[in-house]
């Protein structure tokens, strides 16, 4: 009987969404080689003779992307040995709006840049935050729906364990034998800091110690005011992923 081979691993989504901790579980898993944002140049040149997974590739200049994507995903469905498993993380709008301050508030960090982004640049921080996650996850997340299986951040938060074993299952790799790996990971992943949390490495200098929890964080960040002003820019996009935000104000 042939053997399904290991998938290859693409974790994709907005920043602040937990894209960073759930690409650090590929980390943990000695099978894969694990990179973190690497331009998609560099990406092209390595090695996929083993299992190989791949953060939210950069922009190289020479490979126009998409809208909303950093990556011309069919190029590198046509060009990279497979088979592949893509995954697109989602979190709840409001906490990762709050979550995103910090780097849009640096020349707009966070990358793919909405097409309009220097258009936005006189609006408020929070507005920003929000067209940013709109952006993402409307016109980027229609590129690849087709390809992607969608993974939420609270999910992740509240069964971690099961959140890993999951993911390997669907990338087939085998849980029997990486309990441990998997287990390790899982630790890491709290609502809260605590002495097993472990922040992933790219989200540090992103981190802002004005919340005790990540899972609902958006309300001891946002007041009325701030929601207000973001619902309507969200609001849409939130529904189609499952996130209630009724009358303007977040469920």
């Amino acid at each position: 009987m042939p053997v399904t081979p290991i998938q290859h691993a693409m974790i994709l989504g907005c920043g602040r969404s937990g894209t960073s901790i759930f690409g650090e579980l590929f980390d943990h898993l000695v099978p894969f080689t694990y990179y973190s944002e690497p331009a998609y140049a560099e990406l092209l040149k390595l090695d996929f003779t083993r299992p190989t997974a791949v953060k939210v590739p950069k922009e190289s200049p020479d490979y126009r992307p998409p809208e909303g994507l950093s990556f011309p995903v069919e190029h590198l469905l046509a060009t990279l040995p497979g088979p592949w498993c893509f995954y697109w993380i989602i979190r709840h709008p409001l906490d990762t709006i709050a979550s995103l301050r910090v780097g849009i508030s640096k020349n707009w960090g966070h990358h793919p840049r909405p097409p309009d982004w220097r258009g936005w640049l006189g609006r408020p921080l929070l507005e920003r935050c929000a067209h940013h996650w709109n952006h993402i996850n409307s016109v980027g997340f229609q590129q690849v729906k087709h390809l992607v299986q969608v993974k939420r951040f609270e999910e992740m938060i509240e069964e971690p364990l099961l959140f890993a074993r999951t993911v390997c299952q669907d990338a087939g790799l085998e849980v029997e034998g990486h309990e441990d790996e998997l287990s390790s990971w899982a630790k890491r992943v709290q609502n809260s800091n605590n002495e097993h949390f472990i922040e992933a490495k790219t989200s540090r200098p992103y981190s802002r110690p004005d919340h005790s929890v990540r899972v609902g964080r958006w309300k001891e960040n946002l007041d009325t005011t701030d929601i207000e002003i973001v619902v309507p820019l969200i609001r849409a996009t939130a529904k189609q992923f499952g996130y209630a935000i009724p009358g303007g104000l977040p469920s």
